[in-house]
């Protein structure tokens, strides 16, 4: 009669008692989890080196703050051991790693744990677990970055934390890639498939590398077998090994392209005055490349004056240093041509011979001056990285902001040519100087302005030469037979011809260079300029006018 609410009593109360006992541990467990787990981690550090690693690896999982209080007393060489415990020395005190309380241990008996550059690798992957929930979006990228390169598999679990919880998508691109290259050595083949497809977007070559070695086989003979045995993952890795060899292959074209533009640049701005003072007065300067080296210098003098009165400004230096460097080149040149030029018209050889002896005292002017040693300017901080297309393939921003100063500098010798009354002196002077002094044109005050211009234009080449090379006495010497070439190339007196010649030259060099060497694609060069100029006498561009028809 009794019988069922007896047993019913006795399994309520069973009930109510497992209850009790199962969330009385799950309480002690919450309050105990994260001790017991550290003190776990910390463990590691007593055993052999393999062991500290893993426990660096955990302790960027971990990502609480007694873990980070671990690996900064790791990092700062705090981290030691005293009877088999692992420790923390805080200046005159010794705390346990595990739970932070102070012990009787003297500083003197703990032996601290050596940190080599493979702990410090760990240490920083394990860094940047902790920088990836940073509010700062440069955090989180470099953190990425830092674990695309080194993430092991133990710290897959943050990075999908993070990547579920990333709102920005360059940083959560660099976290799917680390995600994929620890998902490719995956036992599940269907995590292997997704990482092989996933690493198709990569342009790197380490992780062609890894697909690739999907593609081998392990053993000899028929006995051999592949190291990845899904064929559909082996077809995934094909096809994103195909992928990255074209993105790779176009990326290096580009920047080759933009490497040729850049020397491009260079050379234009060196050609540029020398295209019109050898228009104007036919005067083979040979000391053009030193009022390169005027402008790198006068860029140099610049710099150093922000640096000691204007330091808060540094970073405008260049701009500043833009009329300093064409006004000290002008002022050069027209001494050199009030001097001794003036006197050299119509002999070729003699201007010739002189303006090689000028470029000789200005060498030696600026060792003097200066000293023999090469000189390096700091690129400002808006001029300092650069645009990365694939790895290894990087467009500088001092190269790109050099290319768009050329243009400039085109930009306004071309609307001086053709907008100005000088310019029409200067082009009347270039077709047909004695007729250009027989209906008015002042010949030799427009030969002094043109030298002028022509050595300031060389000056703003030179500013632009010291971003992207060092500084020294010789500097010129390596543009001066370039910078002839291109003028001969594009026709004498003729812009458009310079620029097509310049730009050519430069982009075509660098194609064989990576084809034949520097050397070798020098000579190239050189030889199809003499075949060119024995075909067509005036350049790309021919010089208009009767007088040059005669």
């Amino acid at each position: 009669m009794f019988r069922l609410p007896i047993r019913f009593l006795f399994l309520s109360m069973l009930l109510l008692l497992t209850l009790f006992v199962g969330s009385a541990r799950a309480a002690t467990d919450s309050v105990h989890a994260g001790p017991a787990s550290l003190a776990t981690i910390v463990s590691g550090f007593g055993g052999d080196f393999n062991s500290r690693i893993a426990a660096i690896d955990a302790l960027g999982v971990d990502g609480s703050d007694d873990a980070r209080r671990v690996l900064v007393a790791l990092e700062a060489g705090n981290l030691g051991l005293a009877a088999d415990r692992v420790v923390i020395v805080d200046g005159e005190t010794v705390l346990d790693a595990a739970t932070g309380e102070a012990l009787q241990t003297a500083v003197a008996e703990v032996d601290t744990i050596t940190v080599n550059n493979r702990i410090r690798r760990a240490i920083a992957t394990a860094n940047a677990a902790f920088a990836l929930v940073s509010s700062n979006r440069a955090e989180r990228l470099s953190a990425a970055t830092i674990l695309r390169e080194n993430a092991t598999e133990n710290l897959l679990p943050v990075l999908e934390r993070a990547l579920d919880k990333e709102q920005d998508d360059a940083v959560g691109s660099v976290l799917s890639y680390a995600v994929a290259k620890i998902n490719l050595s995956s036992a599940d083949a269907a995590k292997r498939l997704s990482a092989a497809v996933a690493l198709g977007e990569s342009s790197d070559p380490a992780v062609k590398n890894m697909l690739a070695a999907l593609l081998e086989k392990s053993g000899e003979g028929s006995s051999a077998t592949w190291i990845e045995p899904v064929a559909e993952v082996r077809a995934a890795a094909e096809a994103s090994i195909r992928t990255i060899d074209r993105r790779v292959a176009t990326a290096q074209t580009v920047g080759t392209v933009f490497s040729g533009l850049s020397l491009g640049s260079i050379l234009l701005l060196a050609a540029l005055g020398l295209a019109i003072t050898y228009g104007v007065m036919g005067i083979i300067n040979m000391a053009h490349g030193e009022l390169l080296m005027v402008g790198a210098y006068a860029t140099f003098i610049v710099q150093g004056l922000f640096r000691n009165y204007l330091p808060a400004w540094i970073d405008w230096y260049v701009l500043a240093a833009i009329p300093v460097a064409f006004f000290a080149a002008a002022l050069v040149g027209v001494v050199m041509e009030r001097l001794v030029l003036r006197h050299l018209y119509g002999r070729p050889l003699e201007s010739l011979l002189a303006t090689w002896g000028l470029s000789l005292v200005l060498i030696q002017a600026a060792r003097v001056t200066f000293g023999p040693q090469n000189l390096e300017l700091s690129n400002p901080s808006w001029m300092s990285g650069g645009i990365e297309l694939a790895a290894g393939v990087v467009l500088p921003f001092n190269r790109i902001v050099i290319i768009g100063f050329a243009a400039f500098v085109l930009l306004l010798i071309w609307l001086m040519m053709q907008k100005t009354r000088l310019g029409m002196f200067v082009r009347a002077v270039t077709q047909n100087r004695p007729m250009a002094g027989c209906v008015g044109v002042p010949t030799a005050r427009v030969d002094t302005l043109a030298f002028a211009i022509g050595s300031g234009v060389a000056g703003l080449g030179g500013l632009a030469l010291s971003q992207i090379a060092n500084v020294g006495p010789a500097m010129g010497q390596g543009y001066i037979v370039d910078a002839f070439m291109v003028v001969v190339l594009g026709g004498v007196g003729q812009l458009a011809g310079a620029v097509w010649a310049a730009l050519g030259l430069g982009i075509v060099a660098k194609f064989l260079e990576g084809w034949a060497g520097a050397v070798i694609a020098k000579i190239l060069v050189l030889v199809f300029i003499i075949i060119f100029i024995q075909k067509r006498p005036q350049g790309i561009f021919a010089l208009k006018g009767r007088f040059a028809d005669s």
